[in-house]
């Protein structure tokens, strides 16, 4: 069973930008050998920190309006959200360590 939730153009505000606490978000793609790399990691991520952070994904290829939004331009792209605020982002396949690191600075 996933703990990270899968968002769409129509559910991005109200499961994102409408949410308390931290959300990372994971723009992805089906044929992103990168993206099949790290959600693992994100779902480890969201099983360990279930509670206090959320793990969205947003798969480029189906919600163009969100990508477009936030200028998207690689995958897979994750975004940071505090109480529904953009605060930060990574660009690329990385270890665990350092989305850690990066939550850290968001997460009290």
């Amino acid at each position: 069973m996933s703990n990270t939730i899968a968002v769409t153009d129509a559910t991005f505000a109200q499961e994102v930008e409408r949410q308390p606490g931290v959300t990372i978000v994971d723009f992805w793609a089906t044929w992103c050998g990168p993206c099949r790399l790290i959600a693992p990691i994100l779902e480890q991520i969201a099983t360990e920190r279930a509670g206090t952070v959320r793990v969205a994904k947003v798969d480029t290829d189906e919600n163009i309006a969100t990508v477009s939004r936030y200028g998207i331009r690689a995958n897979p792209t994750l975004l940071f959200f505090k109480d529904g605020a953009l605060v930060d982002q990574i660009i690329g396949a990385v270890p665990k360590a350092r989305i850690e690191q990066t939550l850290a600075r968001h997460v009290a």
